[in-house]
This record gives C-alpha cells, structure tokens and sequence, in this order.
C-alpha cells in the first residue's frame, strides 16, 4: 500500500482542494453569472465532446493502463509505447469527426428551438473540444502506468478550475461575451493538455519516435481486441454519466439541464476519495493480475472499500444535512429546486464507494469481457429509465434512474468477482461504520435549526464530526489511526 498511499494522498488533497474550487464556481460564480440554460449549454458541449473522444479513442486509454506494465522499460523508451498509444485513436478521431458532422441534423432535432439557437453556433467546436479531451485522456492513462498521476490531477482539479472561474469573472464583467466565453472555455481543455505534455517532456517521459518493437511485445491484435471491448464498456459508463444530463436537457429543456447539473456537481464530492485512489488503483490491479498475486489483490479490495465507506458516510451526512445553506448560497432560487435529485445522486455515490473497486478489477481480469456486458445492459436499463421517470418526475426521475443503475452495476458487479475468483470486499467492519453513520446522522439531524443557516451549519458540522470521527476511533474502525490515537491518549 506504500505507493497508493503516498499517490492517494496527494490526490485526494489536490482532489478536495479541486472540490472547494469546484464548489466556489458552482454555488457563486457560474450560477451567478449564467443562467440556467447557459449553463445546461456548457455542460452539454462537455458532454458531446466526451462521448466523441471516446469513440475516438477505441478504448486505448484503458489500454494503456492495461498493457503498460508488458510494455515499461525506460532505458527502451517504453518500447514505443506512447506513439503506438496515441495512433489509432489519432485515426478514429477522424472518423469519428466525419460521423460527428454528418450526424449534426439528427442531434439538433432533439432539442426545442430555443435550445437548438444555442446549441448550433457552438456545434462545429465541439471537434475541437473533442481532440482536446483526447489527447489529455491519452497522455492521463500513460501517467497512470508510470505512477505519476498527481500533476494531471493538479491540472484537472485546480488549474482548470482556477481558469475557468478567471474566464467567468471575464464574462461578468461584461469583458467577453457569451460566444467568447465558450470559446475560451473551450480552449482551456486545450492549455491543460498542452501542460500534460510538458510535463511529460520534463520528466523524460516524451518518448515520441514510433518503433517497430511496440508491435512485438503483445499481439497487436489481443491488444485492440481489448481497446474494442473496453470502447464499448468505457461507453456504456459515460451513458450512465452523462445521458441524464442529455435526456433533462432534450426532454425538458436546456434550463433544467443547468439545475440537474448543478445538483449533479453537489453530489461529485463522494466520488473525490474513490476518484483520487483508482487512479492509482488501475495500474496496480493490472500489475497483481500479471502477476498473479491475489492475495495483496484481496487486501487492496478490502482496505479500500472500508476507507471508502467511511469518508463516503461522512461527506454524504454533511452534505444532505446542510442542502439548506448550500442551496442559499446561490443567489437564483431556481436551482434548488434539485435538492430531491441531490439526495437521491448522494445515496448512488455513497453505494458505489460501499462496494469498492470492483469493477476495475473486472475490467483488469482475464475476464474483462464481461464487464462489456454489464455495462452494455445496464445502459440500455438507464436510457429507459430516464425516457420513463424525466417525464413523470422531471429532474428527480432522472437522479432516481441513476441511483438505480448504480445500485445495479455495483450489486452484479460485487457478485461477478467473489463467484469468478472468490474475492469480496466486505468485512465486519463496514456494517459497524454504516451503522455508527446512521446513529450520528439521526442524532444531528433531531437538532433543531437555529435562526441563521451558517451557524446551523456549522453546528450541525462539529457535532458530525465529533460523533461519527469519535466513534470510528473508540471502536477501531480505523486501524491506521490507532497509534496516533494511543500517542495522543498517553500524553493526555
């Protein structure tokens, strides 16, 4: 655990340093300057331009993750690794930028004319924010296999944030307009990765010149065998990331879009531990199955899961019990009418963090193919979902279908690994910890508000904290805490 631990750490500070700056855009400066629709615009051209990528990208991000380790030899230049990385995917963006174009009056004519007035001045960019996305996501696995994952995080979570709450600042000063607010909004995806490659440059890890031995050291076609499996997974899962945002937007309306999405970014702060640990995660699980080491495999899974749970509880417990101050600080009321989806996006994240790092370990087994059909049906349940619950329950019937797909996916997946290689990561721990949760969540919650929503807050926050943090440690529920604890309890 020594490396994950010294990564993971690094990553979860920038993560959460990330998040405050995420929330800062979030619940003051992109609700106070955008509307609504502005919004749902921004997050939808993100989205287009994800799916893109990844059509593009034939699945060689988790290739490099996956094959990385046959491939690691620094003295060789890693064998060629990075230009054999970056080719395919190279190709599949033109391709994909053709279908893209061709396919441009079957997007618009799911939308309102309004929205379709928005949405097409802006449709030409989205290939360029579709190759930006790309080559970061490219650059980012090829990190991931050489342990050097914190500097991508840095520039994901912080730079680009700090960038675009400069850019918003712009636009609200009346310094740019909205067009040019877009654009540039655009173009930072493009600063970042162009800092990725520096950074790969500094290190000594730019290793550009093709070379005929990255075709020898696995079968090409075992390899893109695996790239079109892992397409058609890594798909499947960003359905489920972004098709409620897409199906709120073109069911109801751009606007709505902007207020699930906000809803949506409140919830992202349960996924900052398990987000910070898998990038480290991923390359290592590849490392144990070349290896053959399940064992130190199994412990991974348990003490992972049981850290998971614990800050999972924790942050889902601050959050839905303060959504009335959250809330308060975005100055249009509208947006919180997605404080129902909050809770329900809270209860699928906390859930997934629950059951661990199951599906990498799927997508790194010999049996990663299945993951494909999981993720493939799962989809298709989702996609349903949402065209039945938007109509009926607006933006919460979409936060209802994702919870239930998360619960889905995790409970098959958990399943798939303890029955294929008798691995699960669940010991008597992690009902003890949802229990304790449970128990302080309720006591805090029985607190009667005070007048003003800050100091209920912070109230509500401290005695959280006190009570769930007090009772993990007298029970011993963390034992990486427990000689810092004796230390304290001898001096005292």
């Amino acid at each position: 655990m020594g490396i994950v631990q010294r990564q993971g750490l690094r990553n979860t500070i920038i993560s959460y340093c990330g998040l405050a700056l995420g929330f800062v855009n979030t619940a003051f400066l992109l609700p106070s300057l955008l509307a609504p629709a502005q919004l749902g615009l921004t997050t939808l051209l993100v989205s287009i331009a994800t799916i893109y990528a990844q059509f593009s990208a034939f699945g060689f991000a988790s290739v490099g993750i996956r094959f990385f380790p046959y491939f690691r030899n620094p003295a060789a230049g890693h064998h060629g690794f990075l230009p054999f990385l970056l080719g395919l995917p190279m190709v599949g963006l033109v391709l994909s930028t053709a279908l893209y174009l061709l396919g441009k009056p079957l997007i618009l004519a799911q939308y309102e004319p309004q929205d379709v007035a928005m949405l097409t001045p802006f449709y030409g960019w989205v290939s360029l924010l579709a190759l930006f996305t790309l080559l970061y996501s490219l650059q980012d696995a090829y990190l991931k296999g050489l342990y050097h994952t914190a500097f991508s995080s840095f520039l994901q979570d912080i730079v680009l944030r700090v960038l675009i709450a400069g850019l918003a600042l712009l636009y609200g000063k009346g310094v740019v307009e909205f067009h040019e607010f877009v654009l540039g909004y655009i173009g930072l995806y493009g600063a970042i990765s162009l800092l990725l490659t520096g950074y790969l440059a500094y290190i000594g890890e730019l290793h550009l010149r093709p070379t005929r031995a990255a075709l020898r050291v696995r079968p090409v076609g075992e390899i893109v065998r695996f790239g079109g499996f892992a397409l058609l997974s890594s798909l499947s899962g960003s359905i489920l990331g972004f098709i409620d945002s897409w199906m709120v937007g073109a069911q109801i309306s751009l606007a709505a879009a902007g207020v699930y999405g906000i809803a949506y970014n409140i919830s992202t702060a349960l996924t900052i531990p398990a987000r910070s640990l898998n990038k480290i995660a991923f390359p290592l699980l590849a490392q144990y199955w070349k290896d053959q080491d399940l064992p130190r495999m199994a412990d991974f899974y348990r003490d992972t899961t049981r850290l998971n749970t614990i800050l999972g509880c924790y942050l889902a417990l601050g959050i839905g019990l303060n959504l009335d101050f959250i809330y308060s600080l975005i100055k249009n009321p509208v947006y919180a009418t997605g404080t129902t989806a909050v809770l329900l996006l809270l209860a699928g994240r906390l859930f997934d963090g629950i059951t661990g790092v199951n599906g990498l370990i799927v997508v790194t087994s010999p049996r990663y193919r299945y993951d494909l059909v999981f993720n493939l049906s799962l989809a298709g349940c989702t996609v349903l979902l949402n065209r039945l619950l938007i109509a009926r329950l607006g933006i919460t019937g979409s936060a209802l279908a994702t919870l239930v797909a998360i619960v889905s996916i995790n409970t098959v997946r958990t399943w798939f690994v303890w029955y294929s290689y008798r691995l699960q990561p669940f010991t008597w721990r992690i009902p003890l910890i949802l229990l304790v949760a449970a128990g302080s969540g309720l006591l805090v919650w029985l607190l009667p508000a005070l007048p003003s929503k800050l100091l209920t807050m912070l109230l509500r926050g401290t005695l959280l904290t006190a009570l769930y943090g007090g009772a993990l440690l007298l029970l011993g529920l963390v034992p990486e805490a427990q000689p810092l604890l004796r230390k304290v309890l001898r001096r005292g």
